[in-house]
């Protein structure tokens, strides 16, 4: 028997796809890799760095938001720590902790696979900061993946807020992402965001390119 090759046989089943589904077409978007990070309120910022502190801009991200120069460390149930976790900003009405699967095998947590701001019932999670830390019952996650699309692409893709499409990831470890939400709004640029295990699953990185496919 002829060995196989995994991208032929990627090829064969988006074209099976296309067949199938008939009248689809695509269209190209970048990957954003989102790496573990922390989303906080106010009142948590205050006691992770002190009184009266504000976030700092490191960099300017989609949706008027940032990554800030402030760092933390989360800890497991079973007292097992990553260091280093990046603050994004704004800050929120909740705090929220984002991981992959694979962050939450070595914390020795079930963080459930969510969408950003879904964390009723999810993980427990302690934050350290440099002056104080924060233990929080329920408020770490897996995102799930997404794209964010801006109206104009929206429009000329016939898609919507909420909708959901697969996307082809043609890369050396080719895969496809089904049910992936698209998500609106004025203040996003065309970017689908995935977390690092998934990037590592199709051997991707941030830039790299992904073919949508939705209805016509």
């Amino acid at each position: 028997m002829d060995k196989i090759d995994i991208n032929e046989i990627a090829d064969l089943v988006v074209k099976a796809i296309r067949e199938k589904q008939g009248g689809r077409k695509s269209l190209m978007a970048p990957i954003g890799v989102s790496a573990r990070h922390v989303h906080l309120k106010q009142e948590h910022v205050e006691i992770l760095f002190g009184p009266g502190y504000s976030l700092t801009k490191a960099k300017t991200l989609m949706g008027g938001q940032f990554a800030a120069n402030e760092k933390v460390t989360i800890v497991g149930l079973k007292l097992r720590a990553i260091e280093n976790i990046r603050v994004l900003g704004p800050t929120r009405n909740f705090t929220q902790v984002e991981i992959s699967d694979t962050d939450a095998v070595k914390l020795g947590v079930n963080a459930p696979l969510r969408e950003s701001g879904d964390i009723k019932g999810s993980a427990p999670v302690t934050i350290i900061g440099p002056k104080g830390a924060i233990y929080l019952e329920e408020g770490m996650i897996v995102a799930k993946r997404h794209i964010h699309m801006p109206p104009a692409d929206a429009l000329a893709a016939g898609l919507k807020d909420g909708d959901f499409v697969s996307v082809h990831a043609d890369y050396e470890k080719g895969l496809i992402f089904n049910d992936v939400k698209i998500r609106v709004d004025e203040s996003f640029t065309l970017e689908m965001h995935i977390d690092t295990d998934e990037a590592n699953a199709c051997r991707a990185k941030t830039g790299d390119k992904v073919a949508l496919f939705f209805k016509s």
